[in-house]
């Protein structure tokens, strides 16, 4: 910023956990700059778990929409989203709108952004399965936005190749790894140290191995999902193991894993977690069975196996480094790769090392830097 020059006006618009998760980091890095001024709103499209994670961070919005609605749809939520966004943009004036993946908030603030002839930041772009229903509707939700952005901060040279594919010009394109690792290794690091606390978990047997569950994917809803808990439930006969679901409040999950899951003494179904219990809970997991798309980025960088209960996967990457494994929605599968981590010392070693090809915790200062140099 040269002399006399105002900071450039950032606003950042979010509203699910991983989006917060993903956007903590890079907001307290641009904060901490003089050239920039940085604004904050969240649409609370997921009110109670994104609210977890900006306590965690210690963000505190300037502009809340707060429009969560029970048994919301996509298209309801899109269209107030895009409504409410008109008075924020007009108040705040930014210079660039900053979003990021693949959250219905994500496309409908790139396109209020492009609505009003404001340039917006697409962090974490370029990821693509190639399949529009998987996973739906992020996918679409990625592709539009890459469409609407002007910048791209992609977490892999994968992720900007997509976009080159595409017809995006190289000179928005920028390869910074994933802000997502800034935030895990954060949050790691101040466990072990003691910065934070750890949270204390009576229910886990330290004899039994921890295998942590997460799923919540809607297109895996009906019978996809039956059959994840079903093998999950076969997994939890064995004595020599134990499952933590955080079970998402969606009653297309919570029925369901309840009804299949419920009454068994090596299987806990505990609320959702906060942000920084859940990282702690993960870095005492032996392995990790999934269908989170995040989970898939941090836990490599925990040492973790990862099983990950979709038929495709935008993230490749770390399925090619040999710490993330495909296995579906299939029962028998699910299972049966569950055992071989549990009973095969040598597969379960390869999957451990620590190799993570999102990045390295410095997306954000990267991604600091080059809209430093940006012409406003």
């Amino acid at each position: 910023m040269g002399p006399g020059a105002s900071p450039a006006r950032l606003l950042f618009v979010f509203g699910t956990r991983p989006e917060a998760i993903k956007l903590c980091p890079l907001i307290r890095e641009l904060r901490s700059r003089q050239e920039f001024a940085v604004r904050i709103c969240v649409t609370a499209q997921h009110r109670g778990m994104l609210d977890q994670v900006l306590d965690a961070f210690r963000v505190t919005p300037d502009y809340d929409l707060n429009l969560m609605r029970p048994r919301q749809t996509l298209s309801g939520l899109t269209a107030r989203i895009l409504e409410a966004l008109e008075p924020v943009l007009a108040a705040a004036s930014p210079a660039m709108v900053i979003v990021q993946g693949d959250t219905t908030t994500t496309l409908a603030a790139a396109l209020a952004a492009f609505y009003h002839r404001i340039p917006a930041a697409h962090v974490e772009a370029g990821l693509r399965s190639g399949d529009a229903a998987h996973p739906f509707p992020e996918e679409m939700n990625r592709v539009l936005t890459g469409r609407l952005a002007e910048l791209h901060f992609a977490p892999t040279s994968r992720a900007a190749a997509n976009l080159i594919a595409e017809g995006v010009p190289e000179s928005r394109i920028h390869v910074t790894g994933n802000t997502g690792i800034d935030a895990v290794l954060y949050v790691r690091d101040a466990l072990e140290s003691g910065a934070l606390p750890a949270a204390e978990w009576s229910c886990l047997d330290p004899a039994r191995r921890l295998i942590v569950v997460t799923g919540h994917r809607r297109e895996n809803f009906g019978g996809a999902f039956e059959r994840e808990m079903r093998a999950l439930a076969r997994l939890a006969a064995r004595p020599d193991v134990q499952l933590v679901y955080p079970v998402h409040r969606n009653p297309n999950v919570l029925g369901p894993a309840h009804e299949l899951l419920g009454g068994r003494p090596n299987i806990h179904l505990i609320e959702p977690l906060p942000y920084v219990p859940f990282v702690d809970l993960l870095r005492r997991a032996h392995f990790i069975i999934t269908d989170s798309g995040g989970i898939q980025e941090e836990a490599p960088s925990l040492g973790k196996p990862v099983l990950v209960m979709r038929e495709k996967t935008e993230r490749p990457e770390a399925v090619e480094a040999g710490t993330v494994k495909l296995v579906g929605t299939d029962e028998e599968r699910i299972a049966g790769e569950a055992t071989r981590l549990l009973d095969d010392p040598a597969e379960y070693t390869r999957m451990t090392r620590v190799h993570n090809p999102y990045g390295d915790g410095q997306a954000s200062g990267r991604i600091g830097e080059i809209l430093a140099v940006q012409q406003w």
